[in-house]
């Protein structure tokens, strides 16, 4: 018999100190997702290291969001998006949209060299190693989290030979 990892209350369960020591240790690639707000015509912005490719065919990629967050907010109004895949030069733009409580996204947005998606209208990061624009085809609850599968309309490589950010063990890293 199969349950759902959700639904059984008498399972151990590992702790959030745990847990996130376990998983610090698998390097991620760092993205910042990005967002036109329809309502308020804002820019929004957070930096992500859980995004991945799900299929080829269709193009499919998924999103981890925090769930009640601004973007997640924003993303329910919304159904295109963007990500621009980080570079090692590209750190402090991490560290930025990754604060909590941090400015407003406008102001580092104005900081911040970019250009808009042809197709979403997002804010794509100029230099970033490849960009993706994305329509939310499934929004699936996740624990604290959102689960913002895409299909992607787009997808280019605009610095092809430049290296990686990494996230590993709590900070970013650059490969040797």
């Amino acid at each position: 018999m199969q349950t759902s990892p959700q639904s059984s209350t008498t399972s151990p369960a590992a702790t959030p100190e745990e847990f996130r020591a376990a998983l610090g240790q698998l390097a991620s690639g760092v993205a910042l997702v990005t967002v036109h707000d329809p309502e308020d015509e804002e820019d929004a912005g957070m930096t992500a290291t859980s995004f991945l490719s799900v299929s080829l065919e269709p193009p499919l990629v998924l999103v981890s969001v925090r769930e009640d967050s601004r973007m997640d907010e924003v993303l329910t109004r919304s159904e295109l998006w963007a990500v621009s895949l980080l570079g090692e030069n590209h750190q402090a733009v991490a560290s930025r949209f990754a604060m909590k409580g941090r400015l407003s996204d406008r102001l580092l947005f104005a900081d911040t060299a970019h250009h808009r998606g042809a197709h979403t209208g997002a804010p794509l990061i100029d230099g970033a190693l490849a960009t993706v624009e994305c329509r939310t085809v499934q929004r699936i609850p996740a624990g604290d989290h959102v689960l913002l599968l895409g299909h992607v309309l787009a997808a280019t490589v605009t610095a092809p030979g430049a290296a990686p950010l990494l996230y590993h063990r709590g900070g970013y890293r650059h490969l040797a």
